[in-house]
């Protein structure tokens, strides 16, 4: 007859706690019900019970504090036991109602209805509220320390231990949702490793705000102890210097490492609770890393050096290691090393090693950046000599993989661009400034090209300002120069620059015996070679020129500036993809020319340096037209694969094959390499992101053993990294709704596969939801971008209307008027909290996900169960056991109202725990609907 809140209101308006017959009487009734509170009315009703609670709770705490003051004044008299008897009821009844995980979860929900109060009406009324009885949560806290302070003079061990428990489940109520228990049983995360190795192979010039937002997403959902995960890091980088190819690839492995990690955990570092708890666990890791032997010894091999001991200087020059502790891991370290004479004697000490030279190149980049910025007009001369000593060897390399692992490749590029647009104009000068200014236009044309098809050319180009002249390189690179998925027009008007400048150039190249300097306009002359090349090639072919006048021409190219040979090829690259199989034998040979030896003598400075970065680039250039076109072109070799991860498809085999057999042979290993991560890279380039997302779906759904679904879903997640955005919202949008709704395919969604696919889905989600607000990464950019449009018209939303979906879907709602209380409109089915944080549903992600739980909402609500009502439940699960406490904003608020009733039927769902996970506590409603489910559990 009378509700449990207004009881609960009523016990707690009695404060006279010196009549103990009345106390006890009150502690009785308590006791009857405060195990087993529940409400089956409105919602409101629900949030008033909650209420009810809180001021109860406050009621019990003081009143134990009265008892407690109680038996120490009568153990001063003399006579204990009339205190101790009711002090000891006391703490059995709120024992007895915080042991209750239901009874807590509506704490917690009173705590933020009291909080949202004091926000909105705190000010207004002077901070006073007395229309409000609810105890206040900060006034809980004051009782439990009063409580704390009088009972720490009681002799009573049994009764002190009991209040510090309670105790501590009251300070816990803020705090429910946050514990999770983390994963002490294994030692091998996949995921970590993959995610490290395709940054390093792919993305060394990224952000590293990216990846450590990344990496820590991955710790987080799998819930992976801090030093297990600084191993794996550390795992996938010795991996990473292992298995890179020779030559820049290795370079650039060596600056991820070396440069790029450290710094990742400085920021790693600013997400863990303690400085010195994080430095902790990085020496437990690196005592960990220590033990793998193995792995050690064949890096410290390839590098020809002790890996661990440049890194553990770089670590503690970070203050990610103290002294004491480097000493100690060195020492180790050093020890091991003694029992491996191979290492020792294998050590060439004529070869410098690599991680050693990284570590010298990065303040290097730094000078050179300075002097860079100085008035090149002054010293022109100066400055061709730092760059002369840039191109010898494999110092410019070093300098790049530096400046791109710390993430100052961009304004390296731009110091180089500026430097090409200075030396395009030549005003009156002499014969030795003409010919340094030739060099200065050579080299740095000549890196930002090597820049570009190391790094992609992102990272040259200049965020674009209206007005603001597009340099000469930038517009050439854009227009002119072959990429891989680039096609070029060789009659692009690019391609047809002025006819007499075109004229001009044929004459010079044909008649003098070596190139002009002074006052030459370089840019021009590159703008201008196509055409004229277009025209030689035409004399050629008609005999008005022999092969003997071809060799002195291309002698001419090449022979002062190689900047004219490279773009000289970059149209000829263009132009024999345009011509048939019979037409092409003159434009290669032109090719082969411009590619080989040069025949005269009379050269530039620092000509074979030049030639060296100049045959890399034409290489590159050429890759794609000499395999279709079958040709073989003898370039000038360095002795290493300029090209290692080019061309790894097996020819003649159907590219589906290549997919699941690769995706087999990483699942059987259970790591991803970096070859493995070029080829999937290569095949989503080639069969486009549906493609590509449900074929691997079709093979995780084969997968029948519990251990290798989840291994699998470890290494997909890792995968799908290298386009995480497309891929989830084909995955979230198109596939899992065709599986859902199709009852022919239900059965492919038992466990453990469909267990698996939730788990994927879910990991999927939260990651491209909480970087979409990030940019892309220049990887991603690349690839052609699934329309907005697609995703508006397949879920027409439109801002005000529910879409068909939602209609179709509303429509089996018996009772729509959940929440019938006076202070909402009746709430429809597809209301949820996304709609009231007012998100934007014109961005495709959120399309998705707000129509994905829309599905699940209708199946959950629908009369037929099987296994896709069972795929729902995993999904729900793997959401909660993956979210972090109170992430308002997280994919959840795209669930309706309605689905929390919903899911507390599913007899795994119905715990108050998994309801305040997945509703969206910081709205009144939410409380409401939370409140309201957990009340009637």
């Amino acid at each position: 007859m009378v509700s449990y809140s207004s009881v609960l209101t009523a016990i707690s308006k009695f404060d006279d706690f010196s009549r103990d017959l009345c106390v006890q009487a009150l502690l009785d009734i308590l006791d009857m019900f405060c195990d087993r509170l529940s409400c089956h009315g409105k919602a409101e009703e629900c949030i008033g019970l909650c209420r009810a609670l809180l001021s109860a709770l406050h009621w019990l705490l003081r009143c134990t504090a009265a008892s407690a003051e109680w038996l120490r004044e009568g153990l001063e008299a003399g006579s204990p036991a009339a205190g101790e008897k009711q002090l000891a009821l006391c703490l059995q009844r709120l024992e007895k109602i915080l042991s209750s995980t239901k009874n807590r979860a509506l704490l917690h929900i009173a705590k933020l209805e009291e909080a949202s109060l004091h926000t909105s009406q705190g000010l207004g009324q002077g901070g006073t509220r007395a229309n409000q009885p609810t105890a206040s949560w900060t006034a809980i806290e004051h009782s439990l320390l009063k409580l704390g302070e009088i009972l720490a003079n009681l002799s009573n061990p049994q009764l002190r231990s009991q209040a510090e428990q309670c105790g501590a489940l009251i300070r816990s109520i803020p705090t429910m949702l946050s514990v999770h228990s983390e994963q002490l049983h294994r030692t091998g995360f996949p995921t970590v490793h993959a995610v490290v190795l395709l940054e390093g192979t792919m993305n060394l010039t990224g952000e590293t705000q990216p990846l450590v937002e990344q990496l820590m997403m991955v710790k987080r959902m799998q819930h992976i102890p801090t030093p297990l995960f600084v191993l794996e890091i550390w795992k996938a980088c010795f991996v990473g210097l292992i298995e890179s190819p020779e030559g820049t690839e290795e370079l650039k492995w060596t600056a991820f490492t070396f440069l790029k990690i450290p710094q990742v955990l400085v920021k790693l570092k600013k997400y863990s609770h303690g400085d010195k708890d994080f430095t902790e666990d990085v020496n437990c890791a690196f005592e960990f890393l220590l033990k793998l032997t193995p792995l050690l010894d064949k890096a410290d091999q390839r590098c020809n050096c002790d890996c661990t001991d440049f890194l553990l200087q770089e670590c503690s020059k970070q203050g990610l290691l103290s002294e004491a502790c480097k000493d100690n891991l060195m020492a180790k370290r050093a020890a091991d090393r003694e029992h491996a004479p191979q290492l020792k004697s294998g050590e060439n000490a004529n070869i410098q090693p690599n991680p050693g030279l990284i570590l010298r190149a990065e303040p290097t980049v730094t000078n050179i950046l300075k002097t860079m910025d100085a008035d090149h007009s002054k010293s022109p001369e100066g400055l061709l000599g730092v760059l002369g000593h840039m191109l010898s060897g494999k110092s410019l390399d070093l300098l790049l993989a530096a400046a791109a692992a710390t993430g100052k490749l961009k304004s390296f590029a731009r110091k180089f661009i500026n430097l090409n647009e200075f030396t395009t104009h030549g005003s009156e000068e002499s014969t030795k400034a003409a010919s340094v200014r030739a060099l200065l236009f050579d080299i740095s044309f000549l890196m930002l090209c090597h820049v570009a098809q190391t790094y992609g050319s992102e990272v040259i180009l200049s965020e674009s300002s209206t007005g603001v002249e597009v340099p000469f390189f930038e517009t050439w690179m854009q227009t002119c120069m072959p990429e891989e998925g680039k096609i070029l027009n060789p009659d692009h008007p690019c391609f047809r620059p002025d006819s007499t400048k075109v004229e001009s150039l044929v004459a010079l190249l044909n008649n003098s015996s070596e190139m002009k300097l002074v006052q030459m306009k370089w840019h021009e002359a590159c703008l201008s070679i196509s055409a004229a090349i277009l025209e030689i090639l035409n004399a050629w072919e008609n005999g008005v020129l022999a092969f003997e006048s071809i060799q002195k021409i291309t002698d001419n190219i090449k022979g002062k500036v190689c900047s004219l040979a490279v773009c000289a090829v970059a149209w000829l690259v263009a132009h024999v993809r345009m011509l048939g199989l019979d037409e092409r034998e003159k434009s290669l040979q032109m090719i082969r020319q411009l590619a080989g030896p040069l025949y005269s003598e009379n050269t530039l400075q620092f000509y074979n340096e030049r030639v060296v970065i100049m045959s890399s680039i034409l290489e590159h250039m050429c890759a794609d037209v000499l395999q279709q076109t079958a040709t073989q072109i003898k370039f000038l070799s360095t002795g290493v694969d300029t090209m290692p991860y080019w061309n790894l498809l097996p020819p003649k085999r159907p590219i589906k094959e290549v997919l699941t057999d690769i995706f087999a042979r990483v699942l059987e290993k259970g790591w991803v390499d970096s070859r493995s991560i070029h080829i999937f890279d290569t095949l989503l380039h080639m069969g486009g992101v549906y493609w590509f997302c449900n074929n691997l779906i079709k093979e995780l759904l084969k997968e029948t053993r519990k251990e290798h679904t989840l291994r699998a879903v470890e290494l997909l997640y890792s995968i799908f990294c290298l386009d995480m955005q497309q891929v989830t919202l084909v995955l979230l949008g198109h596939i899992l709704p065709g599986l859902l709704t199709d009852s022919s395919k239900w059965h492919s969604l038992m466990d453990p596969p469909g267990t698996a696919l939730a788990k994927l889905a879910v990991w999927c989600a939260l990651s491209s939801y909480s970087s979409h607000k990030g940019q892309a990464s220049s990887r991603q950019k690349k690839r052609h971008r699934e329309d907005i449009e697609d995703y508006i018209s397949l879920f027409p939303l439109d801002d005000m209307q529910p879409s068909k979906l939602m209609r179709l879907l509303s429509s089996n709602e018996e009772d729509t008027n959940i929440l019938s209380s006076p202070t909402d409109r009746s709430m429809s089915s597809s209301l949820s909290a996304s709609q009231l944080h007012t998100v934007n549903m014109r961005d495709p992600l959120n399309r998705v996900l707000a129509n994905l739980f829309l599905l699940i909402s209708s199946i959950l609500g629908s009369c037929t169960a099987g296994p896709h009502t069972q795929f729902v439940q995993w999904f729900m699960e793997e959401c909660v056991d993956c979210l972090e406490q109170g992430s308002r904003g997280s994919i959840l608020q795209f669930m309706p109202f309605t689905t929390v009733s919903e899911l507390v039927k599913v007899s795994a769902m119905s715990s108050p725990k998994v309801v305040l996970a997945i509703s969206d506590l910081s709205l009144p409603l939410g409380r409401q609907v939370a409140a309201k489910a957990i009340a009637a559990l």
